[in-house]
């Protein structure tokens, strides 16, 4: 009853946390639209912060993670911390930033809640969660899964304005529509793609604040190189307190955004990519809610169903995840010493 007990409320607080994370993504959101709107690159935001986000790091990942490093690392481990660091922080970014400049603010917005659907796709094929169309459970999952991206969805397109048939001609036409699309679905893939190479790398390094500190300093360096070769120059963009700049991006994209991806990959580790992502299309929830109180952008009933539907989705998946963990738990009771290798990923 007590390991039961303390299992629910580490369950509860992990809930909890990627909740308040991903309020924080929405909070976050606000600052860069600021600092974009400023004329600073976002390659340049993604360089200061993901290297201010490793130097918080690194203290507590030597102090806390020490005897969890590999003796001797596998050219595989090397592999996936080289393709973490550079499609999941850096061509990732690149993909979006050109989306978003090819198309509108509702489908940039709303390309990422597809996140969720490609990433059960890929962890599955993968055997990172367990797929067995004949358990109710699994079936529950990808019922969830659909009503929550569907959910995101309805939210992400109703929250923003659609362009106009006038504003799609005078823009790049429909060609560069069509491409920017593409960048974004691109931008979902690399991501999904990263999420469960995360887990597939905490299988090796189990030391989820190291992985952070070693892929962001390394995205840090690919950004600016990509910077470099894209622009010719790292370059923050303007010219006006850049010092100020500089500091507000070390303190908010490095501190706060940094211990917050940080409880992220932990999270990965420990409850699975599949799990984790179910909890990022709330950030537009945050954004909706933030548009509210601060700009008064009243949500409309068709925001409220999407939301709604969000969070039914979310409980179907938390509570099908629940009882297939029971299920197991019952059936491999008999083994119950010897290790399980797949339980830390779900």
């Amino acid at each position: 009853m007590l390991c039961g007990g303390v299992s629910c409320c580490s369950d509860v607080l992990t809930i909890c946390g990627l909740l308040a994370v991903q309020c924080i993504y929405g909070l976050y959101m606000m600052f860069l639209d600021g600092l974009l709107a400023a004329g600073v690159p976002s390659l340049f935001i993604i360089v200061v912060a993901c290297a201010a986000s490793s130097v918080v790091v690194l203290p507590f990942a030597i102090a806390l993670e020490r005897k969890k490093w590999p003796k001797a690392w596998s050219p595989m481990l090397v592999v996936q911390i080289v393709i973490i660091s550079l499609g999941g922080v850096s061509i990732y970014q690149v993909f979006m930033m050109l989306g978003a400049e090819r198309t509108s603010p509702a489908i940039a917005s709303a390309m990422p809640n597809l996140g969720p659907g490609f990433i059960f796709i890929i962890a599955a094929s993968l055997r990172f969660e367990r797929f067995d169309w004949k358990c109710k459970y699994t079936r529950a999952k990808i019922l969830g899964t659909l009503v929550c991206l569907s959910g995101a969805m309805c939210l992400s397109f109703l929250k923003n304005p659609t362009p106009s048939n006038e504003e799609l001609s005078q823009g790049n036409g429909k060609k560069d529509w069509i491409l920017g699309c593409f960048y974004l679905l691109t931008g979902v893939t690399i991501f999904a793609c990263n999420t469960v190479m995360q887990a597939a790398a905490l299988k090796r390094f189990p030391a989820p604040l190291s992985v952070c500190s070693i892929t962001a300093i390394m995205g840090s360096i690919f950004s600016a190189t990509i910077q470099v070769l894209m622009e010719g120059k790292l370059d923050a963009g303007t010219t006006d307190d850049i010092a100020r700049i500089i500091g507000e991006i070390v303190l908010v994209g490095g501190v706060v955004i940094g211990l917050c991806t940080t409880f992220q990959v932990s999270s990965i580790g420990r409850k699975g990519p599949v799990l984790v992502s179910m909890f990022s299309p709330f950030q537009t929830v945050f954004s909706a809610f933030i548009s509210l109180i601060f700009f008064g952008q009243w949500i409309g009933l068709g925001c409220l169903v999407g939301i709604v539907l969000m969070f039914v989705g979310l409980y179907v998946v938390l509570s099908a995840k629940n009882m297939e963990d029971k299920m197991f738990a019952e059936l491999m009771a008999p083994s119950a010493t010897e290790c399980d290798v797949e339980r830390p990923l779900l």
